[in-house]
């Protein structure tokens, strides 16, 4: 994956990047772990995603949309990592 672009950003982009933010900036991550088999059927998916839980107790983990149909996977920019893949 190539260095991200900025881009225009319209009103739609601006407000949930806002809504995004104003939640998850500043919390510190407490533990990161793929799902469980359970967690993954509770889910209804066939495949596991990782899971990033925050001290607060809230965490957040990937889907493949916004319907929730199955894990999706998280791609990054660290050398080393460049993907963190559904399992």
């Amino acid at each position: 994956m190539g260095k991200l672009k900025t881009a225009p950003k319209d009103e739609t982009t601006l407000k949930w990047e806002k809504k995004v933010a104003d939640v998850l900036v500043g919390k510190t991550i407490r533990n990161v772990r793929y799902m469980t088999d359970k967690e993954m059927q509770d889910f209804m998916w066939y495949k596991k995603a990782i899971i990033i839980f925050f001290t607060d107790g809230t965490y957040i983990l990937p889907s493949s949309d916004d319907e929730g149909n199955n894990a999706g996977a998280l791609h990054t920019n660290i050398a080393s990592l460049p993907i963190i893949p559904v399992i």
